[in-house]
């Protein structure tokens, strides 16, 4: 029987933050997978290696775990005061979906880079020497992200000496801003705090009555006192990823927090929407000895911060939490600014499984609600490989 060749399709697979990807130029996909639909998302899948049963993504570009098992997508902007618009596609390990509920908030670093080597900004706004400054549209969430890309010799910088707990090599540092980053989800009304409450008291069935701050900010986050769920908040990966009884437990809080922010009309949706909301404890500061090795002293951070993504420990912490960590941080009163101390604060600096990381956020109070401006951080990007990526040719 007659067999189809695979295809060849122009891709990058870059590190951005503590995450990696294959990314497209929109242009550059076959003519199915340039709009959205089942076509795009069975050829992302096939690119990755999902579904895969054995959850290894053998035959695939992924590297069977929430932070490599990514895709995205940039074109120029449709929009005449942004430079570029990205698309996100976390594609599920074992299961046949691919989520586009939320951004990425570590890959989001490696999208100005990427746009700029790739033709998509106007050579006339890159300086020879210097930082340009990219305008993303971020299509998955209708949010503005500004990047601040170092360039040398008129090409992206992407070594140097910017360190990043989570990654092991030092590179250039890319500065994000976040702008207005309290999402506007749908059925949450566009609201920060979708149930009008900075603290709630959350009914998660078999587990009891729970604390917990549920907030729009970066990406939609349930955060939760790690004492009240036994935990101290100094976990790292082993500690809960090997535990299904615990694994359990996040998913059905993260599945209740999801209906009361009204995400979702009924908890059987969560499974179909395993990148948001993402759910998180948190502590007060605490020494540990982070996955590397490295000593955390508890002076060294305001607070300690765990976060599960697609159902696993995060290995570092995704970039989108930290904004929402960073949001709820300044803001009084939420469970995350308790943690590190209360009062007022436009950053703070939290320990996660690979060690530390410092967010900033400018919030205000508008009336009965509150208002962030922007959140920032910096994160580092990097080609890892770039040429064509192959696919069976009826993959599609």
């Amino acid at each position: 029987m007659p067999h189809v060749p695979q295809i060849k399709i122009p891709a990058t697979y870059m590190r951005g933050g503590t995450s990696k990807g294959v990314f497209f130029r929109l242009q550059d996909l076959p003519e199915a997978a340039q709009v959205p639909g089942a076509a795009r998302d069975a050829l992302l899948m096939r690119v990755i290696g999902s579904p895969d049963p054995y959850g290894k993504q053998i035959d695939g570009m992924g590297a069977a775990t929430s932070s490599t098992s990514k895709t995205v997508i940039v074109a120029k902007s449709t929009r005449s005061d942004h430079d570029v618009d990205y698309l996100f596609g976390q594609v599920s390990i074992d299961k046949a979906f691919v989520d586009w509920s939320g951004n990425c908030g570590n890959l989001s670093s490696a999208v100005g880079p990427f746009a700029i080597s790739n033709g998509l900004i106007d050579p006339e706004r890159i300086p020879q020497n210097g930082i340009a400054t990219v305008r993303i549209w971020q299509a998955n969430i209708g949010k503005t992200i500004i990047s601040h890309v170092p360039i040398t010799n008129g090409e992206v910088q992407e070594t140097g000496d910017f360190e990043l707990d989570g990654v092991t090599f030092p590179a250039a540092e890319v500065q994000l801003e976040f702008m207005d980053p309290a999402a506007e989800e749908e059925g949450a009304g566009g609201s920060m705090f979708p149930t009008g409450n900075l603290v709630d008291d959350l009914e998660v069935p078999g587990i009891g009555t729970l604390k917990a701050t549920m907030i729009n900010a970066g990406i939609p986050t349930i955060f939760v006192n790690a004492e009240a769920i036994g935990y101290t908040g100094t976990e790292l990966q082993d500690a809960i990823n090997g535990d299904t009884k615990a694994l359990a437990m996040f998913e059905t809080i993260r599945a209740y927090g999801a209906l009361r922010m009204g995400l979702i009309k009924n908890v059987d949706e969560a499974a179909r929407r395993q990148h948001t909301p993402k759910v998180a404890f948190v502590a007060k500061p605490a020494e540990y000895v982070s996955s590397s090795g490295k000593q955390v002293k508890t002076e060294d951070v305001d607070l300690l911060v765990r976060a599960l993504s697609m159902g696993k420990l995060h290995h570092a912490m995704m970039g989108t939490a930290a904004v929402a960590i960073g949001t709820a941080a300044a803001i009084p009163g939420t469970l995350v600014n308790l943690a590190a101390g209360g009062g007022e604060r436009n950053a703070v600096r939290f320990g996660h499984p690979s060690g530390t990381l410092r967010v900033g956020a400018e919030a205000a109070r508008v009336g009965e609600e509150w208002s962030v401006t922007k959140a920032i951080m910096s994160r580092s990007a990097r080609v890892l490989m770039e040429g064509w990526v192959r696919v069976p040719g009826d993959a599609f």
